[in-house]
């Protein structure tokens, strides 16, 4: 029998630590070369362009993702290792139950494009790479340069005792990239703990049934409006962008 899923987000120094990024590595470099730059000048110019530069670097090198939002999940499946690897590893399976994820597309063994629904419903994007790998065991990966939002994951696999299955620990971390709005990622962080625990359920009901069970569509009484507010609002059913918001207020009220 499956185990309830544990989530949590973990504190401040007890995260497993992210390695620099390549823009962390631009900004203490650059913020270096420009220091220098300025105190070989020996001008009031060159006194303001070594304090900036400094500034810079120091920022670069001190910066990292929040650990604070950072999300961690584990559920036990009745599945082995093996097969929840191979599903995972596939990543265009992610869509099937992450309700956040419209669209995930395999670029080549190590490199993949991720599309998910951002604020307002507006597509979020970013590639991402496999950093580390062990076959049945774990895998993590970590976004591109370039992408709209820095994003840490992974994912691991553990034969439970006695046969009952394989337990799946989870963690995903969103950030902004380097001297970008954090907009993004404060939306994708608002209510992480409880996407991805609504995300491993689905997954669940996928392994161990073939499909994942739903309410949508069965007759029941009128909702009230409180029950409409929180449909509306619910952070695994992203409204679409340009989404009158009467008429999903309207819809959460009729639907299950």
């Amino acid at each position: 029998m499956a185990e309830t899923p544990r989530t949590q987000f973990e504190t401040a120094g007890h995260g497993r630590p992210r390695s620099w990024t390549p823009q962390q590595w631009g900004a203490l470099i650059g913020g270096g070369a420009l220091a220098i730059y300025g105190i070989t000048r020996r001008s009031p110019l060159g006194i303001a362009l070594a304090a900036g530069g400094g500034t810079l670097a120091l920022l670069g090198a001190r910066r990292k993702p929040s650990e604070n939002n950072t999300a961690t999940t584990s559920l036990l499946i009745n599945t082995t290792p093996q097969e929840a690897y191979r599903f995972w590893r596939d990543f265009q399976n992610l869509p099937r139950f992450m309700n956040r994820l419209q669209n995930v597309t395999v670029l080549d063994n190590r490199r993949s494009r991720w599309t998910a629904a951002g604020p307002g419903g507006k597509p979020v994007t970013w590639e991402a790479e496999i950093t580390e790998e062990r076959e049945n065991e774990m895998i993590a990966w970590r976004s591109l340069p370039g992408s709209d939002i820095e994003v840490d994951g992974r994912v691991e696999f553990q034969q439970a005792p006695a046969g009952r299955g394989t337990l799946i620990k989870v963690r995903l971390q969103f950030a902004p990239p380097f001297g970008t709005s954090g907009t993004i990622a404060k939306f994708l962080n608002k209510g992480a703990s409880f996407v991805l625990r609504q995300d491993m359920r689905r997954l669940e009901a996928l392994m161990e049934a073939g499909e994942i069970p739903t309410t949508a569509g069965q007759p029941h009484g009128r909702r009230d409006l409180v029950t409409g507010l929180m449909r509306a609002a619910d952070p695994t059913r992203p409204l679409p962008r340009g989404t009158n918001l009467t008429d999903a207020l309207a819809a959460g009220r009729r639907s299950a």
